[in-house]
């Protein structure tokens, strides 16, 4: 490739990065709500959900484990399965399943180790992406990874870009992202796959998570909970009231909120004064409906039932488990298709 279509290729994929990244950080429970600031004084509780970490678990476990059938031949299948079994390429499956669920694909390298074995291995998505011809049939004409170079201490002194052909690996080191492929490479080492070597795994046509689609819902559970127990908070500080008296210090010396803490004990002199806590009323009720119903609207827009449901208790009939489970099925389906793709250009 070019130094100005490595250039370019490397420019879409950085911009796409933060997007990874945000996905990453719902996953990680560092949604937006982690940084609200409130005024000073007024509590500030910032929970966050696991609602991303729900729906991947749930969506990754029903995909299932990849099985292969023979379709007569025996002998090529036993082959391919203990070359799986000593690559571990199941362990593989499992992260590239999550990864596809996650961030909408996954990257697998595909390489020879020491014993010049086949081996694979799942590359994070943020730092890995396969390049494809602008055809009908969309062949992968290469793929590319990108690390940066520690130093003894930890830190970032520049960065490294291998580009997978079909034939060999070119390498690339610079000491910044947008001066990577604009020299010669490095190294020029061949490999014998005869393809790619690097492998996407895609989650459906556009690539998205499969909570992308209600992030925005799910940053309106996590500030509607927060602010239920900043509520809750403010409802035990709450400020006392007091018409038709006043407080003063007594014979103790202690003050009037002094006298309220230890005392518990309010006297007022006639019935036409009155004290009462300045809160903001109701609204329990209406939280909690809204609430369930954003609850409810996450797991009807991501396609992923709620397990808890009481739908899904031991006497729901089996036409009642099936309509629960009919998006979580085409949602599989869609997902099934692409991985089976991906597993094709392993073989």
């Amino acid at each position: 490739p070019s130094p100005a279509l490595l250039k370019g290729v490397l420019a879409e994929h950085l911009a796409n990065v933060s997007r990874l990244n945000r996905l990453h950080d719902y996953y990680a429970l560092h949604s937006p709500i982690t940084a609200r600031t409130r005024a000073e004084g007024l509590p500030n509780n910032r929970l966050t959900h696991a609602f991303a970490r729900y729906i991947v678990s749930v969506s990754t476990g029903y995909l299932g484990q990849v099985s292969y059938s023979d379709e007569g031949q025996k002998d090529a299948l036993t082959a391919l399965k203990n070359a799986y079994r000593q690559a571990n390429t199941d362990a593989v499956d499992v992260e590239l399943a999550k990864q596809q669920s996650l961030y909408g694909r996954g990257v697998e390298v595909i390489y020879a180790d020491e014993r010049l074995a086949p081996k694979s291995a799942a590359l994070d998505p943020r730092c890995a992406f396969v390049v494809y011809d602008g055809g009908v049939d969309a062949p992968p004409l290469f793929g590319v990874s990108v690390r940066p170079v520690l130093s003894a201490s930890g830190r970032a002194r520049g960065y490294q870009m291998t580009v997978y052909l079909k034939d060999r690996l070119l390498t690339y080191e610079a000491q910044s992202l947008s001066a990577l492929g604009a020299g010669a490479p490095k190294s020029d080492t061949p490999h014998y796959f005869g393809r790619v070597p690097l492998i996407e795994y895609w989650n459906n046509e556009e690539e998205t998570g499969d909570f992308e689609s209600v992030m925005s819902l799910m940053d309106a559970y996590d500030v509607l909970e927060s602010d239920r127990v900043n509520d809750q908070e403010q409802l035990v500080n709450a400020l006392l009231v007091i018409t038709g008296a006043q407080l003063l210090p007594d014979e103790k010396g202690r003050t009037p909120a002094q006298q309220l803490r230890q005392d518990k004990l309010l006297y007022l002199p006639d019935r036409d004064a009155g004290a009462e806590y300045l809160t903001r009323a109701g609204g329990g009720t209406d939280a909690e409906t809204l609430r369930v119903s954003l609850a409810a609207d996450i797991h009807k827009f991501s396609m992923i039932p709620d397990l808890s449901d009481e739908n899904f208790s031991g006497n729901a009939s089996g036409v009642a488990m099936r309509y629960k489970l009919l998006g979580l099925e085409q949602l599989t389906r869609v997902k099934e298709r692409w991985f089976r793709e991906a597993l094709r250009e392993r073989l």
